[in-house]
């Protein structure tokens, strides 16, 4: 499979590592790594949502993705718009994989098995960009466009979690 990942720019000068947006943007610097920053990002939720689960439970996931996107939201209007180019979607912009990796796992309880299995689904998703995800990336731009993919791929690849945990009867938390 080819490489179809972001590659990771730099961030621009006006814009310093330590502003609150390029930190949410990159997540903590997760999307300054220049090789697979997305994929890295994902990996990075995968932690974060487990605790979140075992801590706060599935609300708590729910109040963590929906931070995230808002967050990510207006973090990456403002990286967008100091890189002045509204239609970029700039591979160190990686708060989008957290909120939609974070959506993925939504559905089943922490489980080593599960996590693996909602992190391979999301990453093809996001990856080869399916109908409708690539319908998104394509009509909507700014920091929006930027999170709707990966929340759209989010859903997509929930729904499948959804279903391999039901064949194989593991518990799920939103059905």
């Amino acid at each position: 499979m080819p490489n179809t990942e972001k590659s990771s720019p730099e961030l621009p000068e006006s814009l310093p590592f330590s502003h609150p947006a390029a930190l949410i943007a990159t997540w903590f610097g997760t999307g300054l790594i220049s090789k697979f920053p997305g994929t890295l990002a994902s990996l990075a939720t995968l932690p974060c949502a487990w605790l979140i689960m075992r801590d706060f439970g599935l609300n708590g996931l729910l109040i963590f993705v929906a931070v995230a996107f808002g967050a990510g939201l207006w973090a990456s209007n403002v990286v967008v718009r100091e890189m002045k180019d509204e239609n970029a979607d700039p591979g160190l912009v990686v708060i989008d994989e957290v909120a939609g990796q974070a959506l993925t796992l939504c559905v089943v309880p922490p489980d080593l098995m599960l996590y693996f299995v909602g992190f391979v689904l999301f990453r093809l998703f996001d990856i080869l960009k399916p109908w409708p995800i690539s319908l998104c990336e394509a009509r909507i731009k700014g920091g929006l466009g930027i999170m709707a993919d990966d929340m759209v791929a989010g859903i997509l690849a929930a729904i499948l979690l959804a279903l391999y945990s039901v064949l194989y009867q593991w518990p799920i938390s939103v059905f």
